[in-house]
């Protein structure tokens, strides 16, 4: 059984690159404040080190 995380969006998308845009659009994040949980596979865990600076993660 895979672990589960919550992922929170703490900070805007504006200003950033598009690669780092089109990360949160994959994780499910679209405005600030929004929570969404997923399994913490390696490729989840990969997208979030990308935005690490835009989200908090937490053990669901």
């Amino acid at each position: 059984m895979a672990k589960k995380i919550q992922v929170k969006q703490l900070r805007s998308s504006i200003k950033r690159p598009q690669n780092q845009k089109r990360t949160l659009v994959a994780l499910g994040l679209k405005k600030i404040g929004q929570v969404v949980e997923h399994d913490a596979t390696p490729n989840i865990l990969g997208m979030i080190d990308k935005v690490k600076h835009l989200v908090s993660v937490q053990e669901a």
